[in-house]
């Protein structure tokens, strides 16, 4: 004999013989697989989508921070030249020692980055700095620009009426080594700033200008950016400014660099879609790739005679632990700070080409703030890539389509603790596309080659009975690899109008929940990142 008890109505059931008759057994099946495992994927859902709330907010707004940590300008007059305020947050360049573009140069002989072949010549290091955008404070009525009538080149800033800004800064390389070497190289870093304003006891107002995030390109992807941005609930007292990038040897990627230790440690020197950031891989000259993630191999150790050094301005509070007897850099190479140049002055069309899909031709756009947390999504908002995977399905002989999307429907949400990505995906297969089904879907990245998967859900489907047609609706679970790849560089190229990435997977889909019946093979072929 055996008893059932019911939590909810506090009712006992005996049962004979340890069996249930087929009624009762058919009526507990359904309410496993109808309303227990949507409640579980329910709450699954609502406990990664609290534990995912972002504490941005709190960053900016913490009473215990540690100003001085990420501040890097502060004073009283509010208006300022673009030029001074791009060199207070130029960054640090830090090269591998064997990067073929150094020539085993060190010091103050570096010579890289180097100026564009039609700008000025020199033998100093060049990077180039743009204003990418200015958030405008909502309530001031005087203007953010102040126009230079008398040098076009020469625009300042007004403090008093900007919220935040952020600055792209490029390096330019005259070739590219390893894995589809080219010649030309530009690369990117933005960095983005907060302007804060304080009156003190003294009734004398003052401006601070706060480090916020930064996000620095690897090869074009916006999937592989590595971003780092100040956390109240990390060690951001440990930022080492001026900020320092990681250039890959060879390829010249950047890569953050949080605590300047010239290490690259996945979680702490990214700490935004950690397990798609591509890191910093200076093995790749060698013309192999070796895995999909970053491993700890990859990235070789940087030494300090092999950083290239900001041309900090004179009362920059970050110059002092940069000079030594009161020489700033005695021992390292400074670069040159100069305005970007219009990809219309490139006599190359690769490099115009090149150029292009960075400059931006209306510079710097004008935003207004709305509110404190309009502020924080302006500050925060590529944390987030909405996007959206469609595939043809090959289910156990049925062919169908699936569609995958965000779980969050426009943003995509980051699963806390270990990484990857949490999404909805939706089947649809059989001659009219009468079986459909739904899953919750995790996947570890979005964006390496080669992942696994799992999905848990519900399928509404015909069953295979020869006396009638009847629907039925099971848990189902389904786990897998994908392989996916970007074609905007392959000979699939003409593909990337509808998505630069395509994959294949290949799964095992199962029906029940507490046992295996129906398991079957699952591929599917499509594009997008899922």
């Amino acid at each position: 004999m055996m008893l059932i008890t019911s939590g909810i109505s506090g009712s006992v059931m005996i049962v004979k013989n340890n069996t249930l008759n087929p009624i009762q057994d058919s009526m507990m099946k359904r309410t496993a697989n109808t309303y227990i495992m949507p409640a579980i994927l329910l709450t699954v859902i609502l406990l990664f989508t609290a534990e995912a709330a972002h504490s941005f907010g709190d960053s900016i707004n913490s009473k215990n921070r540690s100003e001085e940590a990420f501040t890097i300008w502060a004073g009283t007059d509010s208006i300022m030249s673009m030029s001074d305020f791009a060199a207070y947050g130029a960054p640090v360049f830090w090269f591998s020692p064997d990067e073929p573009e150094l020539d085993t140069k060190s010091g103050k002989k570096i010579n890289i980055p180097s100026h564009f072949p039609f700008d000025a010549k020199t033998d100093s290091p060049v990077v180039y700095y743009q204003f990418k955008q200015i958030l405008k404070k909502d309530k001031s009525k005087s203007s953010a620009l102040i126009k230079n009538y008398s040098n076009k080149d020469s625009t300042f800033l007004n403090l008093a009426a900007i919220s935040a800004v952020s600055i792209t800064y490029t390096h330019f390389y005259n070739s590219e080594s390893g894995l589809g070497s080219h010649p030309f190289d530009t690369e990117q870093a933005e960095f983005k700033y907060y302007v804060r304003r304080k009156t003190g006891k003294d009734k004398v107002r003052r401006y601070y200008i706060y480090f916020v995030r930064v996000t620095a390109k690897a090869h074009a992807l916006e999937w592989y950016d590595n971003i780092y941005e100040i956390d109240a609930k990390n060690l951001f007292y440990e930022l080492d400014l001026p900020f320092n990038i990681l250039v890959e040897e060879g390829k010249h990627a950047s890569c953050t660099d949080m605590n300047g230790d010239g290490y690259y440690t996945p979680g702490y020197d990214v700490n935004v879609r950690k397990n798609d950031a591509w890191g910093v891989r200076d093995v790749i000259r060698s013309g192999d790739l070796f895995s999909s993630g970053f491993e700890s191999y990859m990235a070789k150790v940087r030494r300090p005679e092999h950083r290239v050094l900001p041309p900090l301005p004179a009362n920059s509070p970050l110059r002092k632990k940069l000079s030594k007897n009161g020489v700033y850099a005695p021992d390292n190479a400074v670069y040159v700070l100069r305005k970007m140049p219009s990809p219309k002055k490139a006599f190359n069309v690769k490099l115009k080409e090149d150029m292009s899909s960075y400059y931006y031709d209306n510079a710097p756009e004008m935003d207004v703030e709305s509110s404190e947390k309009g502020l924080v999504e302006w500050l925060t908002d590529e944390n987030i890539i909405s996007s959206l995977g469609v595939s043809y399905r090959l289910d156990n002989g049925r062919s169908g389509v699936s569609v995958s999307f965000p779980l969050l429907i426009v943003k995509n949400l980051e699963a806390p603790l270990v990484g990857g990505w949490l999404l909805n995906k939706l089947y649809f297969q059989g001659k009219k596309f009468e079986d459909f089904g739904y899953n919750l879907v995790y996947t570890p990245s979005a964006s390496r080659f080669f992942d696994p998967y799992a999905a848990g859900g519900l399928e509404v489907a015909d069953t295979d009975n020869i006396d009638s047609t009847e629907r039925s609706t099971d848990f189902v679970f389904e786990t897998g690899v994908k392989f996916r790849g970007n074609v905007t560089y392959s000979p699939l190229k003409f593909l990337k109008f509808i998505s630069p990435f395509w994959g294949v997977r290949l799964g095992i889909k199962n029906k029940g929940f507490m046992k295996i019946k129906d398991l079957n093979y699952i591929f599917e072929i499509g594009a997008g990142v899922w």
